[in-house]
């Protein structure tokens, strides 16, 4: 029996854990929260503000087993993470497991080492409870904002709507940089490229240091340049430095790999938390930059090793944020010793943290800029050619460089060739291009997080679940826009002609960056023009402010809370009374044929054009937006033309065809056959001939590819990528197989083995009362129907065997389901009759008159 319990937040980290503390503790995880509001109900008394915590349904096991090992230990140690929602685990697991002071002790430790292990072990402290209040303090406020404003939503936009303090935030920044991008008017001007050659045909690029707003300008530059006899008017070299940034934080971590390794946020924190639980890197939730002087004195040691002596720079970083928690460490490598891991995704975000960790230690990069100014005293304008070189890599020999996203200039690393002021050059080409201002650029992951930060709103554990609440709410998508195309003017002087053109280039495309939907733009606004304060961006900062002063135990969390409902939840009483529905309704003009307005909205299954009003004798017709359609931008034309669909082609091969739009998009209709159209495609482009080829596409994709024991055997791609299908069977291809050239035998074994694993699926099975026991991933399982059930134990408190189970009787199988839902095997109702016309008509009436009838006053 161990005399010490050691409780953490996951399994995997208990499973490090228990290899660096002897037989005398037993480590158990708590996955997670044991604990936490109902999920049915607000679950807060809104006079005193205490929150109704309850042990969720799928964490009672759980508690009674934590309960059972705190009885046979003597001290139980409460490890979870040492941030607010860590100690916030801590003191529900004390308080739910009624640990008494005497005999609870809680650790911290920022990486899963043996050293930090019994280090935290022989420094415990109590519960920070000013912690625990700054999470109850962000858990209370929030769920109440969603709970007060989300029925507001339902009532003035669309039912099922919800609303957040920081969600909303977020959905209004990626709402307004849209607005920003269809408001913004490009500006043109032209921009003038030279390429110069010294007496040694060496080749020189350069930029003019000015545009000109018209064409007649640069085209009379470029007359002027004809004879002009240019010349190296200026060398200047200059030194500089670049420096390493600092270690990462949990937004800078996010942001890097969004940029190097193309990781979205979910995805960084998924693998770092692997990372840190395995023992590979510290806490990944973190605001600090700094690094231990353990850490420091490591990363000095591997420079040394790795790179020498003139590379090592031993430093620390402070946090310019007032919020930032100093005693966390920056995210880093545990031991620098370890270069690379096993597991390939999880290496690659390692190797990013590990040397950036190491390049904040190392040298400043020593570089050397040259700008040479090259013109001619009769131009009114001189050309200027920049380059750098690297004297000394320093952190660069680790880090490398990379260009941001926005940055064109693709001189500044060029390496230019030795000249002298007035020696002569000649031009090759000097061309000028009509260049276009661009808007704002959509946000990625990486740069909502980071504006995010910048503005003070959420904390590092907040992103990545924000992110995806937006998504799932279906505020935002990352849908590809297409881009549109324009004309472009290019003058070139080349052996002192000039050569002019007109080009296409294609703008305003994007792929992978946030769009608001239109109903996350119509939340948005209804939510901006009705909760000013709740989405004010300095006022969800201060928010977050508020919560820090909680944690520093300056403020109570309870006088915060009274304070802000006290302004919160008389707006809402405000908006639900007397704000006006929101539909997002733009009136687009009168169809010719019925002279009815025209409007786009949301409506009850989202965007929408419709034609009449709702409230006209004769009922409106509606059509539903294609992809790519926003009822904010889309054209009378545009609208008008969705009301041809569906229309109907001629019939091909017997069966009829038609086009529309459906709930998955734009298809081709054959028989009883629906047939996606491809992506991009304007489904009102599509004749006879095309439809055909589609269905042709279609019915070659259908055909067997090979035969099974005399059965055909057809291929596809699914949700869960490619397959092969024989029968009634779905069978997944495997990456190692070749997918567009399986031969006869792939298809034998892979068959084989699919049968051969349905065979061993069912232990018994009992088809006419849909009741089987199955093998599982985890062991056996009882199935009925679509719910399944867990096979229990025998009185001996032992497990059933294969061959046991293979004896159980029906009646004991559904006693063992009974005992799990106690109404499996309950009658469903009967559904109610319909009603007839008569019967609707006196069911409406009635209605209408109860309508009428003036509300009883309450007493």
């Amino acid at each position: 029996m161990s005399k010490n319990l050691v409780i953490v937040e996951s399994p995997a980290k208990a499973k490090t854990i228990q290899k660096y503390l002897g037989k005398d503790f037993e480590v158990k995880s708590s996955f997670g929260h044991i604990r936490d509001l109902p999920k049915k109900g607000m679950g807060i008394d809104l006079a005193t503000f205490s929150p109704d915590y309850e042990v969720s349904a799928d964490k009672k096991k759980l508690v009674t087993e934590l309960k059972a090992a705190v009885k046979k230990a003597d001290m139980v140690w409460l490890a979870s993470d040492e941030d607010r929602e860590g100690e916030a685990i801590a003191w529900h697991l004390a308080d739910e497991l009624k640990l008494k002071p005497e005999n609870r002790k809680r650790i911290v430790f920022h990486e899963i080492t043996k050293n930090a292990i019994l280090k935290a072990i022989e420094n415990p402290r109590d519960i920070d409870q000013n912690l625990v209040n700054a999470q109850q303090a962000r858990r209370v406020l929030d769920r109440i904002v969603g709970f007060e404003m989300s029925p507001v939503l339902w009532k003035k936009v669309k039912p099922g709507l919800s609303a957040g303090r920081v969600q909303s935030v977020a959905v209004r920044l990626i709402v307004e940089r849209e607005k920003e991008i269809r408001e913004f008017i490009p500006k043109a001007s032209f921009k003038l490229d030279g390429i110069f050659l010294n007496k040694a045909e060496q080749e020189i690029a350069a930029k003019l240091k000015k545009d000109f707003a018209k064409e007649e300008e640069a085209e009379k530059f470029l007359e002027q340049a004809k004879t002009a006899e240019f010349k190296v008017l200026n060398v200047e070299t200059k030194p500089g430095t670049r420096s390493a940034s600092a270690p990462f934080t949990t937004s800078t971590l996010q942001q890097e790999a969004s940029s190097r390794l193309g990781y979205n946020v979910t995805n960084t924190m998924r693998l770092a938390q692997r990372l840190y639980e395995e023992g590979f890197i510290t806490y990944m939730r973190t605001d600090s930059v700094n690094l231990s002087q353990e850490a420091i004195e490591g990363a000095k040691r591997q420079i040394i090793s790795e790179y020498g002596a003139e590379y090592s720079a031993p430093r620390n970083y402070t946090t310019k944020s007032a919020s930032a928690q100093e005693a966390h460490e920056a995210i880093r490598p545990t031991d620098f010793a370890v270069k690379s891991i096993g597991d390939a995704q999880l290496n690659k975000l390692y190797q990013l943290i590990y040397r950036r960790t190491l390049a904040s230690q190392m040298a400043n990069a020593k570089i050397e800029k040259t700008v040479i100014e090259i013109g001619n005293a009769t131009l009114p304008h001189h050309f200027e050619a920049q380059g750098e070189v690297i004297i000394f890599d320093g952190f660069l020999k680790a880090y490398g460089i990379v260009k941001a996203e926005d940055d064109d200039d693709e001189n500044n690393d060029k390496l230019l060739p030795k000249v002298s002021v007035g020696e002569l050059l000649n031009y090759k080409t000097i061309t000028a291009t009509e260049k276009f201002t661009r808007p704002s650029a959509r946000y990625t992951e990486a740069g909502l997080v980071r504006k995010l930060e910048e503005l003070g709103i959420g904390r590092p554990s907040t992103y990545a679940p924000t992110i995806q609440t937006i998504q799932n709410r279906a505020y935002v998508d990352k849908r590809e826009i297409e881009p549109q195309t324009r004309e472009v003017v290019k003058m070139s002087l080349i052996k002192d002609k000039i050569k002019k053109v007109v080009l296409e280039e294609k703008f305003g495309g994007d792929k992978n960056k946030f769009i608001p939907t239109d109903i996350g733009e119509v939340v948005n606004d209804f939510l901006t023009d009705n909760f000013t304060e709740i989405l004010d961006y300095g006022f969800t900062a201060r928010v977050e402010e508020g919560f820090d002063e909680i944690a520093n135990g300056d403020q109570k969390w309870k006088e915060m809370m009274t304070d802000f409902y006290s302004k919160f939840h008389p707006r809402i009483e405000d908006v639900e009374e007397n704000a006006d529905r929101a539909t997002g309704d733009r009136l687009l003009g009168v169809d010719p044929k019925t002279g009815k307005n025209v409007h786009a909205r949301i409506g009850r299954f989202g965007a929408m054009i419709q034609i009449g009003e709702t409230d006209d004798d004769e009922k409106p017709i509606f059509a539903s937006l294609m992809t790519g359609q926003n009822i904010a931008t889309i054209t009378f034309e545009e609208a008008i033309e969705l009301f041809r669909l569906p229309f109907d082609l001629q019939e091909f091969e017997g069966n009829p065809v038609s086009v529309g739009v459906g709930r998955f998009g734009p298809y081709v209709k054959w028989g009883e056959t629906f047939i996606s159209i491809p992506k991009g495609e304007d489904p009102l482009s599509v004749d006879q001939k095309r439809a055909e080829e589609i269905i042709n596409e279609k019915k070659k994709a259908d055909a067997p590819i090979a035969s099974y024991k005399g059965e055909p055997v057809t291929k596809g791609s699914g949700r869960f990528g490619p397959f092969i299908k024989y029968k009634d069977i779905f069978v997944n291809v495997p990456k190692k197989y070749n997918f567009d050239n399986l031969s006869q035998s792939d298809i034998e074994e892979l068959i084989d083995a699919k049968l051969e694993k349905e065979a061993n699926r069912y232990i018994q099975q009992w088809e006419k009362e849909k009741i089987s026991i199955e093998n599982g991933r985890w062991g056996p399982f009882i199935k009925f129907g679509k719910a399944m059930f867990k096979i229990p134990k025998k009185s001996d408190d032992t497990k059933y065997d294969g061959e046991e189970l293979k004896e159980v009787s029906l009646d004991d199988v559904k006693k063992w389901i009974t005992d799990q839902d106690k109404n499996a095997f309950a009658e469903k109702k009967k559904p109610a009759a319909k009603k007839t016309a008569a019967a609707k008509k006196t069911t409406t009436a009635k209605k209408a008159t109860t309508a009428k009838k003036p509300a009883a006053k309450k007493k």
